[in-house]
């Protein structure tokens, strides 16, 4: 049934618009990150040749895990997943982990950096596919059917929280909520489970002083324009500067050190200030056609697991870039994570393109 003489060509559209946001990505990186780069290392392109190198490493990878049987991974799930819980648990070794402000959430290999809860989402996302796919109604039935991969998969957000890294926690929590709505869990499971996790947030978020910082400056900017509200002020700035054509590319004034990471969570707002709206519109585009075709593979898929690592994939991509961009553009909180294929970074542009791999095989063997 799953021999190679038997499979479809991969879907060309969900390829083509990976390779475009990958592109996409590519030229948002050289622009943006040319000040930084300058003032950091004397040349302009610094940032931009490692994401080159990157983007190269992601497409080798979507072209591998393309070629891989897509059932292999739900046999070495669970490894997969104690493999990352490993990982998270040894990053938080202060003689381990690289610490970059207040997170340890990095190996430093080299002048390298390695994110392992970029790489534990695909766990996860592959755990829980395999889960409900082994345990026949296992969606019906709380205590025997959703409360063991919800205790596996939650430690993992637990673990990455501990960090550090509240808007990675949130991610996965949203990738185990969508999948589990996926599976066609209860709407009162699904309820309570949103309503335990909203009060974990709730939380962590008053546990902090500077989390609550944030939300008191997503309601009102103005309160702190030079501390915790800097940083949405300079991104609405750059955003509303742009107009509806842009200043141009490369000419963004906001990445001239105003901007905090033009290069990381930011990197919309710079792109908002060159191409404009009526351009920047068709990112968006992009990711809703990406997960409008995804959603429809899932339908296609051949079996249970298939389906549901497609609908986590997909969300992970689509959401991920939601809550970015929302963020960026004050519709939601700032939560520091990046916009998915764009962003510069080895570790997310890395485990994204393996997903698209797998995505690409499951798509292969389509009903």
């Amino acid at each position: 049934m799953h021999s190679a003489r038997l499979w479809k060509k991969v879907d060309r559209f969900i390829l083509g618009i990976v390779l475009g946001l990958i592109i996409f990505g590519l030229v948002a990186v050289s622009s943006s990150s040319a000040v930084l780069s300058f003032n950091r290392f004397g040349h302009n392109n610094y940032y931009f040749y490692r994401q080159l190198l990157f983007a190269g490493l992601g497409i080798l990878a979507i072209y591998f895990f393309s070629r891989i049987d897509y059932h292999f991974w739900k046999k070495w799930a669970f490894w997969f997943m104690l493999a990352g819980f490993a990982a998270l648990g040894l990053v938080l070794l202060p003689e381990v982990g690289f610490r970059a402000g207040s997170s340890r959430s990095w190996f430093s290999i080299g002048s390298f950096l390695i994110q392992p809860s970029e790489f534990v989402k695909l766990a996860v996302i592959l755990y829980l596919a395999s889960w409900f796919d082994r345990k026949k109604s296992a969606e019906t039935n709380f205590w025997f059917g959703i409360a063991p991969p919800l205790l596996v998969s939650g430690l993992a957000v637990g673990l990455i929280a501990i960090e550090p890294d509240i808007g990675t926690a949130v991610m996965v929590g949203v990738i185990i909520f969508c999948i589990l709505f996926g599976a066609g869990t209860k709407w009162q499971y699904l309820a309570s489970l949103g309503a335990i996790g909203i009060a974990t947030l709730w939380a962590l978020i008053k546990a902090a002083p500077y989390r609550a910082a944030r939300i008191i400056t997503f309601l009102d900017p103005s309160l702190d324009p030079q501390g915790i509200g800097y940083q949405i002020n300079q991104a609405l700035l750059a955003i509303g500067t742009g107009g509806f054509w842009g200043r141009g590319f490369g000419d963004s004034i906001q990445k001239h050190n105003y901007l905090p990471e033009p290069i990381g969570d930011s990197i919309f707002a710079v792109m908002a200030e060159e191409f404009g709206f009526i351009r920047i519109i068709l990112l968006l585009l992009m990711f809703l056609f990406l997960a409008v075709v995804s959603l429809k593979l899932a339908s296609l898929a051949p079996d249970k697991f298939g389906a549901l690592a497609v609908i986590g994939i997909t969300s992970w991509i689509t959401m991920q870039a939601l809550i970015n961009i929302g963020a960026i553009t004050r519709m939601l909180p700032l939560t520091g994570i990046t916009l998915p294929f764009i962003s510069y970074g080895g570790s997310s542009l890395l485990s994204l393109c393996a997903a698209v791999g797998i995505m690409l095989n499951i798509s292969r063997q389509r009903n």
